[in-house]
């Protein structure tokens, strides 16, 4: 499993501007500089949250679409057990997932614009949307069959599986405040201190640990 990026944000969640106004700088001749810590900061914090923050759009390949026959060791999943028919969405496990689940990176997910799957033919087929469901309410996002189906059976192959989707919260103004703090300051942790090494200054850089925590309540740690 693995994510592509295809369309980056157009915009920063800090524009130049504010960041200037941070930096406490007025002239133009570090612009070049500045806008190279905005977009670097972005991308750690997207990075270390594991999620997009402006519109931007990605895909996520797989070899296959999840079984929990074949994931989970359900091999009565359709058994007396379960009933006639139940489908399988409507059965889970014990720790409350179906096995059906494709987990999303990148959240929160704006819209999926298509699965793309090569079948048993070796032909590429575009799964209609009406065939699954995205939860956008859960984090990290995931995308389940609707109700009473499963997902299709993909060639026997690498990265027989494409998912193509758009996320982040929109536009800048969007993006949630402590997030945008957090970038600020380590933007101008970087542009005050360009090196890794500091000499002959007498001085050293001191970890603020209440930073990084202003983004502890944007972190999606599991799977």
């Amino acid at each position: 499993m693995s994510t592509v990026l295809l369309t980056p944000p157009t915009a920063e969640p800090v524009s130049l501007a504010e960041a200037k106004l941070h930096l406490r700088v007025e002239d133009n001749a570090d612009d070049v500089l500045i806008g190279a810590l905005i977009s670097a900061t972005r991308v750690q914090a997207e990075h270390d949250t594991r999620r997009s923050l402006v519109t931007q759009t990605w895909q996520l390949v797989l070899d296959r679409f999840p079984s929990p026959a074949t994931n989970n060791a359900y091999g009565n999943w359709y058994g007396p057990q379960w009933g006639i028919n139940p489908g399988p969405i409507t059965i889970e496990r014990q720790d409350g997932k179906t096995g059906f689940e494709i987990y999303l990176g990148h959240t929160p997910i704006i819209a999926i614009t298509s699965i793309v799957f090569v079948d048993q033919d070796g032909l590429i087929q575009t799964l209609d949307p009406t065939a699954y469901k995205l939860d956008n309410v859960t984090e990290p996002s995931r995308l389940v069959p609707s109700f009473g189906s499963s997902w299709p059976v993909a060639r026997a192959e690498i990265n027989s599986v494409t998912i193509t989707f758009t996320c982040g919260y929109g536009l800048p103004s969007k993006v949630p405040e402590g997030i945008k703090r957090w970038m600020l300051l380590h933007i101008g942790a970087m542009y005050e201190n360009r090196e890794s090494v500091l000499t002959g200054r007498g001085m050293s850089i001191v970890p603020m640990p209440f930073i990084d925590s202003l983004l502890e309540p944007y972190r999606i740690r599991e799977f």
